[in-house]
């Protein structure tokens, strides 16, 4: 049996942990979407906006648990900078808003430092996991 390597295996446990995370919104978003929206206090008066919570939140949020649940599986490190990506640019997005807007209320302050983290996490997995591959020798089989 071959011996997984260590950081493959925690990146795999941070895919999962991103995985769970969104699905747990994405699911929470299909079937109660104002739950959502509660969380910075907005409130959904119409069915557009319900719908457009539940598309966006729940079902590009479930599209990405699958691509990641895939990645996590067979490609651990195009995971890492995957998830490197979103986190972000969850966290840029919410730059441009302090910036823009003004200070961030609580929520926002929390999840700019958690996404800032999960975003330095991912990116650091991947250089890890990059640079091991960078590592291993190019070997030609004899007749190729």
């Amino acid at each position: 049996m071959k011996k997984m390597n260590p950081w493959v295996m925690f990146t795999r446990i941070y895919i999962g942990f991103s995985m769970l995370s969104l699905f747990s919104v994405s699911v929470m978003a299909l079937f109660d979407p104002q739950s959502v929206m509660d969380l910075v206090g907005v409130k959904l008066e119409n069915t557009d906006a319900l719908s457009s919570i539940r598309g966006v939140y729940g079902g590009v949020g479930i599209t990405i648990c699958l691509s990641l649940l895939y990645l996590l599986i067979l490609y651990p490190e195009k995971g890492a900078a995957f998830l490197s990506i979103f986190w972000g640019a969850y966290a840029f997005s919410r730059l441009i808003t302090l910036v823009s807007d003004g200070p961030l209320g609580d929520f926002g302050n929390q999840w700019l430092l958690i996404e800032s983290f999960l975003a330095l996490v991912g990116l650091g997995l991947w250089q890890f996991l990059v640079s091991e591959r960078r590592k291993q020798k190019f070997i030609l089989r004899p007749g190729i």
